[in-house]
């Protein structure tokens, strides 16, 4: 069972106020309110317009430099708005990471719309990825566990599985595993990835099309299939389908399979923070009736 990490500092108001008045006065007098403490970063609103996001631990602090250095190329290729940072934060002595302000993003979490919601952001969605994954500048981040080799991920994938209490679905799953990791790899030069696309990371409106895509701490080079993996932990069958198809041959039939893969692997991450995580939690097992579904 995985658990979230500890956080390695209090982040507290007062220190975000701090940070404000000492590197960013024009925006220090603004209203903070905490709005997320996630894995890896703390997430406050600042006034109407603005966020600011703090890592809460070390491990997360080159994660805000690649978002600092690579987000607003991604932005301007984007179809909808993404949190690109306005200002870079420094280290300060009260606090040892780089630190961002972001615009707020208007929309609900997807996690938190109904299914039919959910659906209507299909081809928007689509439409996205298609912007985003395009060939990775030279020297561009690899993320060790996102958009690298699917066999690499063999024994992450198996040790869960041999949880049956958690997968009692366990053999069908490996079925699944095996044959997606027979496709060929990918073998062509790294696509630039959003690398942790899943409902919880997606905006939408009221009417279910795309409002925008947040969090993107884990963006690098790599195989494209990990962004498709989205396909199973948003969408139903018919939905699905007209997501797949919104890529066209753009898309081929050896990515999509390792995109099966990789939606083993993020689900069955996901349905292990069951004791930690109940939103989390619900997208994995979504994504794993959804596979099973597809059997």
């Amino acid at each position: 069972m995985a658990l979230m990490p500890q956080a390695e500092l209090d982040i507290t108001t007062g220190l975000v106020r701090s940070l404000l008045e000492e590197q960013l006065p024009g925006l220090s007098h603004l209203p903070l309110e905490l709005v997320a403490n996630g894995w890896d970063n703390v997430m406050y609103r600042l006034g109407k317009e603005w966020a600011v996001r703090l890592p809460r631990r070390g491990a997360a602090a080159q994660l805000i430099l690649h978002e600092q250095q690579y987000l607003p190329g991604y932005a301007k290729r984007s179809p909808v708005p993404l949190p690109s940072p306005i200002r870079s934060g420094r280290p300060s002595a009260d606090y040892p990471w780089p630190w961002s302000v972001t615009p707020w993003l208007e929309g609900l979490s997807a996690v938190r719309a109904s299914q039919k919601s959910r659906n209507a952001a299909a081809e928007d969605l689509a439409a996205f990825l298609v912007a985003i994954h395009v060939p990775a500048a030279p020297g561009a981040p690899v993320n060790p566990v996102r958009g690298v080799p699917l066999e690499s991920r063999t024994d992450a994938v198996m040790d869960r599985l041999d949880d049956s209490g958690r997968y009692p679905q366990a053999v069908q799953l490996r079925t699944i595993w095996s044959e997606a990791c027979l496709a060929p790899p990918w073998d062509r030069p790294g696509l630039w990835l959003h690398g942790d696309l899943h409902p919880a990371n997606v905006l939408l409106r009221p009417d279910g099309r795309l409002a925008a895509v947040v969090d993107f701490g884990d963006l690098g080079a790599g195989d494209p299939a990990v962004d498709l993996a989205v396909a199973w932990l948003m969408f139903d069958g018919g939905a699905r389908r007209r997501f797949v198809a919104a890529f066209g041959p753009a898309v081929d039939a050896a990515t999509w399979a390792r995109a099966r893969g990789w939606a083993v692997v993020l689900a069955t991450a996901m349905v292990s923070f069951s004791d930690d995580n109940r939103g989390m939690a619900g997208i994995g097992h979504f994504g794993v009736e959804q596979l099973l579904l597809e059997r």
